[in-house]
């Protein structure tokens, strides 16, 4: 055990990367896929389960826990890893990103961002000092800045404003963040599509300085094709050195080609929210478990599946459970998406290490291509 934050570069094959994160509450492997626990849990699951799927980290929400149950009562009660049971690493986004997207009601000046809780309709104010605080009190491990992201597409001088803004927002996080030995703090690139926007964004953060670095921006409308050309050049504006983390991706086949091109940490609600709506990802591409098909079908979601929908139950018996509305439906199909995500991550590791990655990918892709087994 470590008890400061490091990362350790092991292999590479082409541009993507294998490596481990060291910090004080564990090592992430990476690449790493992060659970969302939105509101201090990951929907449907136990915190030993969502461990089960090999996660070696979980993403925390400071929009939502700041408005409830508040940052001050989680650090009352003990900080964020006691409150959910988690023992293990917690990354904190910085609450910008729920501030544009969800509130309607809001105010953005240079100082930083009033808005009308999207709960009780209570006013609140976020700036970077203010969002360093609220992440202290959390106890995260690893402290993201605060930062404004338009969504796209956007014009350019919106897109320059709000780049440059991000940037003033950066210094004033690192400012506000101090001195944590054994926490880090990463800054976010922004820039939308445009290159020459995410250059001068990068070496804006890298003279700061950062324990690691963020994509931000991408995955918020731009369409895959359009992301991965971003992703062709942005990640190699950042330093060799440290995670480089892409934010809210996403698919299968998105975080796939993101670590092709040098990501090494990803997040997304996807598959936790797919999960409880019946959609289920397996190695043969997506299912609809709600579909008429599965009803007298014995067989499991995936046989090469290790999590328990797979294990123990039929698609006969989860379709039932999802089409009667039963609380374990959501429960199931979630675990078996995020073991199905551990699993592409642990794979990947495996295949940059062993220096057979573009193999790999051509077998995942091959895999989807065929689609589901044929019914019974």
């Amino acid at each position: 055990m470590t008890n400061r934050f490091s990362f350790d570069l092991k292999a590479t094959d082409g541009k993507a990367r294998t490596g481990v994160i060291h910090t004080p509450r564990g090592d992430i492997r990476t690449p790493a896929f992060m659970p969302v626990g939105t509101a201090a849990t990951v929907k449907a699951m136990m915190p030993e389960s969502v461990r089960s799927t090999g996660a070696d980290i979980l993403l925390g929400n400071t929009y939502h826990l700041m408005l409830r149950p508040t940052a001050e009562r989680i650090d009352r009660l003990g900080g964020l890893h006691k409150f959910m049971n988690w023992d293990r690493p917690i990354l904190t986004d910085s609450g910008g990103f729920q501030v544009m997207s969800l509130a309607g009601l809001r105010k953005l000046t240079e100082q930083g961002v009033t808005f009308k809780s999207h709960i009780d309709g209570s006013k609140h104010e976020l700036s970077p000092e203010r969002s360093m605080e609220i992440q202290r009190l959390l106890g995260s491990d690893i402290v993201m800045c605060f930062d404004e992201c338009p969504a796209l597409p956007a014009d350019r001088d919106r897109i320059v404003e709000s780049m440059r803004l991000s940037m003033r927002w950066a210094e004033r996080s690192r400012a506000a963040f101090g001195e944590r030995p054994g926490h880090a703090l990463f800054g976010i690139m922004q820039g939308g599509l445009e290159r020459d926007l995410r250059e001068e964004s990068a070496k804006a953060l890298t003279d700061i300085g950062f324990e690691g670095y963020a994509i931000g921006g991408l995955a918020v409308g731009e369409g895959q094709e359009a992301m991965f050309e971003c992703l062709d050049y942005a990640p190699d504006f950042l330093p060799q050195d440290k995670p480089r983390y892409l934010m809210g991706v996403g698919k299968p086949d998105d975080i796939v080609g993101a670590v092709a091109r040098g990501v090494d940490m990803m997040d997304c609600v996807l598959p936790s929210r797919s999960g409880r709506t019946g959609q289920v990802f397996t190695r043969r591409g997506v299912v609809n478990i709600k579909n008429a098909r599965h009803m007298d079908d014995p067989r499991p979601l995936d046989e090469n599946c290790s999590c328990p929908a797979c294990q123990n139950y039929s698609r006969a018996y989860l379709n039932h459970v999802f089409r009667s509305n039963e609380m374990i439906s959501g429960m199931l199909l979630t675990w078996h998406n995020l073991q199905y995500f551990q699993d592409i991550m642990a794979g990947m590791r495996d295949a940059i290490a062993a220096g057979t990655f573009e193999a790999w990918q051509a077998e995942f892709h091959a895999g989807r291509a065929q689609g589901d087994i044929d019914p019974v």
